[in-house]
């Protein structure tokens, strides 16, 4: 198959978007934690909307898990650290 330069270079850059990793900041249920507790810790770590962090409590609670973030590893694992460090379990997944 031949490309033209301008297929080519759309080729590769469609493969360097590929590199960029894009990973979740998922935050999970406990019988520990108050829904206050996690619902201001995301708006304090991820910069929430209090109606952003509610509903990310409430699929928490209901589904075992929730992605609070989306991006690249280095942007997320302070995040993580943070929400860790609130006593809530966190992973960049």
């Amino acid at each position: 198959m031949s490309f033209g330069y301008e297929e080519q270079e759309l080729v590769e850059l469609l493969e360097e978007a590929d590199v960029t990793d894009v990973k979740d900041l998922m935050v999970f249920n406990d019988d520990v934690n108050t829904f206050d507790h996690v619902i201001n810790t995301l708006i304090r770590v991820c910069n929430h909307s209090a109606e952003q962090a509610e509903q990310c409590a409430m699929i928490i609670h209901y589904r075992g898990k929730c992605s609070v973030k989306k991006g690249e590893f280095k942007f997320l694992k302070p995040m993580q650290e943070a929400i860790c460090d609130a006593g809530i379990d966190a992973r960049v997944v």
